[in-house]
């Protein structure tokens, strides 16, 4: 039984687990810590993947308070 352009439901869940990676990343990461982890979060849904490169690059934007 096939479903969407002939995949699995192994392929689906594989599929999903690869767009929700760069999600887990940045809430597991100790980069950035609230606000700045919510807007990263948020750019992920709306730019995806070009985002969580640009928050392995740039990320923290601000500096850390002491």
């Amino acid at each position: 039984m096939g479903t969407l352009l002939g995949l699995g439901l192994f392929g689906l869940l594989l599929a999903a687990i690869i767009w929700w990676l760069p999600v887990i990343l940045i809430l597991r990461s100790d980069k950035t810590h609230g606000g700045e982890k919510l807007v990263w979060v948020l750019l992920i849904f709306f730019f995806s993947w070009f985002s969580w490169i640009l928050y392995a690059l740039l990320a923290p934007v601000s500096a850390r308070e002491v």
